[in-house]
């Protein structure tokens, strides 16, 4: 029988290995499914995964940091601290502060939370920055208790939550403040409701009478124009107007007189 010859492709084929996962979660695998495989072995294959993703999980944490500061601006100084009716200082208060922030830390795979704990000297205040891929990173605050201006036990544990809170935040995130008039060059969070209470606002609008939509374009403009404060009071408002109008339509009553 003569000679079998293949196409340079076939030959090329048929001579090349099969291919081989060799990622250390394959290596750790085979060695799993291995009767005779260490188990020490094995552990420390473990280990060595778990360093190597809690180092890029760093990495990536480290990556997101970077592009995220030059996102961040300077803050509004809208507090003040006011001893005896006079005016000491300016300061960016806490919910100022989470408003402009929270966005940008959202898009850039960022949160925070805070621990608080009492302590014998106060309270110990710690915030902890979360990075969507597992890496963390957290600093301490330990304060007394604010018990100035006469305040009651709660107030003064609230002060001081409030003020480590801004503290540690500001750590973790290097943010900067400034006056709030400052050549107009500090953010000032939006003051009107978010997207999604707009959204809320707009479907109960939609319930309503024509009377009850004129009446709220004169006084709001669109529902994403409704200041931020008077949400809930909008909300109720609408939530009344709509049942009214539902309540009417029903009784064969003129609606629009709602």
């Amino acid at each position: 029988m003569g000679e079998i010859i293949m196409p340079p492709e076939q030959r090329r084929t048929a001579l090349a290995p099969l291919p081989q996962d060799n990622s250390i979660m394959a290596v750790i695998s085979r060695a799993a499914a291995d009767p005779s495989c260490d188990i020490d072995k094995l552990e420390r294959l473990m280990a060595m995964h778990e360093r190597m993703q809690a180092r890029d999980a760093e990495a990536e944490f480290n990556a997101a940091m970077a592009a995220m500061q030059s996102d961040i601006p300077s803050i509004a100084e809208r507090g003040a601290i006011v001893v005896n009716g006079q005016k000491r200082s300016d300061y960016a208060t806490f919910e100022d502060i989470n408003d402009v922030i929270k966005p940008i830390m959202q898009r850039h795979g960022f949160a925070i939370t805070f621990k608080v704990e009492n302590v014998p000297s106060g309270l110990s205040v710690t915030g902890i920055l979360m990075h969507r891929t597992g890496h963390r990173e957290s600093t301490t605050m330990l304060l007394p208790l604010d018990t100035s201006g006469s305040k009651n036990a709660v107030q003064a544990v609230g002060s001081s939550t409030s003020y480590g809170k801004r503290y540690v935040m500001s750590a973790l995130l290097n943010l900067t403040t400034r006056g709030e008039d400052d050549d107009g060059h500090a953010a000032v969070p939006a003051t009107t409701v978010t997207e999604i209470q707009a959204r809320q606002l707009q479907a109960l609008l939609n319930r309503c009478s024509d009377k009850a939509k004129a009446a709220f374009e004169n006084a709001h403009g669109t529902p994403a124009d409704v200041e931020k404060a008077s949400f809930n009071q909008v909300l109720g408002m609408l939530s009344k107007s709509a049942k009214l109008h539902e309540l009417a339509s029903k009784g064969g009553v003129d609606a629009n007189n709602q």
